[in-house]
């Protein structure tokens, strides 16, 4: 027997393929599966940051806040004061607080003062529009007067002669306003607030001595 025929070869493995290529294989697909789970973790971590932006957005953002409409403490400009009679003339600071992200364009309305269940002065507030997170300021003259009592409401007639012998005046101011709350110059919603404030006025010291407004 020649030495040719006696060389030996080594057998091949039983699939026909190369161990080395098997374990590439099985590397480069760990390497995809690992790739598809950090794809699907970004995926996910940004969907939740998603939802979390769009509930803070509507939330927060996208929240219609009703505005506040109140009165402050009045500068009296004069007032003079009789039994059971009174004139006067006030500067009265109105405020519109929007706390919305938006402006709040109102309507113009009417300010109204009153004694017991009457009207004793009024004053107007023009159309305008309080800008987003911000307070709108007004100042209203106002003319108030007992002569606008009716003898219908006996009651206030006495109760204000009492009043004033003790050196007081109580009036009612309130007002109803409506207008509308725009949002990212798109969206608008209608809102109205309500101003309902009880104030005392010292008459010798002609200044206001409380305000409470609800």
């Amino acid at each position: 027997m020649t030495e040719k025929a006696q060389q030996v070869y080594p057998l091949a493995p039983a699939n026909g393929a190369p161990r080395s290529d098997e374990d590439g294989l099985a590397m480069e697909k760990e390497a995809k599966r690992k790739k598809r789970v950090k794809l699907a973790i970004y995926i996910g971590v940004f969907a939740v940051f998603q939802v979390i932006v769009i509930l803070v957005f509507g939330m927060v953002i996208m929240r219609v806040h009703r505005p506040k409409f109140r009165v402050g403490n009045l500068t009296v400009q004069n007032l003079a004061a009789g039994t059971g009679s009174f004139n006067g003339s006030f500067v009265a600071p109105v405020r519109v607080k929007n706390a919305n992200f938006g402006p709040y364009k109102y309507e113009a309305t009417t300010v109204f003062f009153s004694y017991g269940r009457d009207v004793v002065g009024r004053a107007d507030v023009t159309k305008s529009k309080a800008n987003f997170k911000s307070t709108k300021k007004i100042d209203l003259e106002v003319a108030v007067s007992s002569s606008n009592l009716t003898a219908s409401d006996p009651a206030a007639v006495s109760k204000l002669s009492g009043e004033l012998g003790s050196g007081t005046l109580t009036l009612r101011i309130y007002g109803n306003m409506t207008g509308k709350v725009e949002l990212m110059l798109i969206f608008k919603k209608r809102k109205s607030t309500f101003m309902d404030c009880t104030m005392v006025i010292n008459v010798s010291a002609k200044s206001v001595k409380s305000l409470e407004c609800k």
